[in-house]
């Protein structure tokens, strides 16, 4: 007797249990407490067996299973108490793989798979209730973004073309999915929670969706309602504040050595401005709901844009970095900051992770987008907000821009050593396609 075969035998017992009692408990006609740790072991010893007689028995397991999930089912049918659903039966299914898989050697993604499966099942009115809340606009945002990074994607090529060898679609469109995955996570939280978003979560929010559209939308309302000025000012400043976090998960998904380098300064700016929003936010005592962002971040035309401004930064920066040095490129980031904060953080952690610039040079032309994304944003509060509002947002921002000025002059550069192992796996240079 091999007493090796008891250890995968008994996690598959074990497993069952967990299903079926979820099942036992919501009154499963097909299947309960004693039927999916049978289904289990059945994968199991299925798998054992097809170690000796071949890949066939599991094929005659599977036809097994469904053949009595469809007697069932039958019997159920006869006496009148049909149930629609077939979740019981894929539960059933799955549940049979798990048991197979384990004879693999794949203990810990059979727990996390049969731990999924009990806890899709536990939440189904949860997640019912929220696929009905999100509504149609949502589900389209959903769609497109499922577009957006798993149909365009996986075909780009992942090759440079261009002048300078600027342009590799594959990683320029990965850029794209990974500043359209966090604009979308922000969108659905909004949409989700619709009138129960106040101040506090609506600016944070709005920072991740878009501090320059929440800015923008903010400074429309002041216009029409003057008293509200301090509430919008203080949305306003929480957005931007959540922008430099923001950017910090760019470079360390992008380039996580650059972290070292510009965690100290972005983390002053943020202490600096989140100390500022909150005089402000306590000083507004008002807590009114926050307007969900109309626009929806997943919409191809928008991500083509993206994809547009970041590849013309791109090949701003690189060619300015080989004709006129490091210098120059400070101007370059000025003038890209107006325009977009992610393209230029982006563009230029690739510039960093690829040698071409230092880690010194690196942040600080960060920190200049940042600063000058700001004036930007302040000059959209003077264009179409009220008076009342742009007092106060350049009040907040001129405080901003000094301490961001006197990071630039002042701050050290030695880079603050922190071991990133977790970023450097999930670095986008690790992705590669068979091209």
């Amino acid at each position: 007797m091999e007493w090796g075969l008891f250890l995968p035998l008994g996690i598959a017992l074990m497993l069952g249990l967990l299903v079926g009692m979820q099942r036992e408990w919501t009154v499963s006609g097909v299947a309960g407490i004693r039927t999916f740790p049978l289904l289990t072991l059945l994968g199991t010893v299925c798998a054992i067996l097809a170690e000796r007689y071949g890949g066939w028995i599991l094929a005659a397991g599977i036809l097994a299973v469904i053949t009595v999930f469809a007697v069932g089912n039958l019997a159920q049918i006869s006496q009148g108490k049909s149930d629609s659903g077939a979740t019981s039966e894929v539960a059933g299914l799955v549940i049979f793989g798990v048991g197979a898989m384990l004879m693999l050697g794949y203990t810990a993604e059979c727990l996390a798979i049969a731990g999924t499966v009990a806890v899709l099942l536990h939440y189904k009115k949860p997640l019912h209730a929220w696929v009905h809340q999100i509504g149609e606009r949502d589900i389209k945002a959903v769609m497109q973004f499922v577009l957006i990074t798993l149909v365009i994607l996986p075909v780009l090529p992942n090759k440079t073309y261009g002048p300078y060898e600027f342009v590799n679609p594959f990683k320029t469109w990965l850029m794209v999915v990974l500043i359209v995955g966090i604009s979308m996570a922000a969108y659905l939280i909004f949409h989700l929670l619709g009138t129960r978003v106040g101040i506090l979560l609506g600016g944070l929010l709005g920072g991740l969706v878009s501090s320059t559209a929440t800015t923008v939308s903010y400074a429309r309302q002041s216009k029409n309602n003057n008293q509200a000025a301090l509430l919008a000012a203080a949305v306003i400043l929480i957005a931007s504040t959540v922008t430099n976090a923001r950017i910090l998960l760019e470079i360390g998904v992008v380039a996580p050595s650059l972290l070292s380098y510009a965690v100290g300064p972005f983390l002053v700016l943020m202490i600096g401005m989140s100390l500022l929003a909150s005089l402000v936010f306590f000083a507004s005592k008002q807590d009114v709901p926050m307007q969900a962002p109309d626009e929806n971040p997943a919409q191809l035309k928008a991500a083509l844009v993206f994809a547009g401004i970041y590849s013309l930064i791109s090949l701003a920066v690189t060619a300015t970095k080989e004709h006129f040095g490091e210098k120059a490129l400070y101007g370059v980031s000025i003038i890209s900051g107006l325009a977009d904060m992610d393209a230029i953080t982006l563009s230029t952690s690739n510039l960093f992770a690829d040698g071409h610039i230092s880690g010194e040079v690196a942040w600080q032309l960060i920190m200049l987008a940042t600063l000058s994304n700001l004036v930007f944003k302040g000059g959209c509060v003077f264009v179409l907000g009220s008076r009342k509002l742009f007092y106060y947002v350049l009040l907040m921002f001129g405080l901003t821009l000094l301490l961001g000025v006197l990071l630039l002059t002042l701050w050290p550069f030695d880079p603050i050593y922190i071991n990133f192992p977790a970023m450097q796996q999930v670095s986008y240079l690790n992705f590669h396609t068979g091209t």
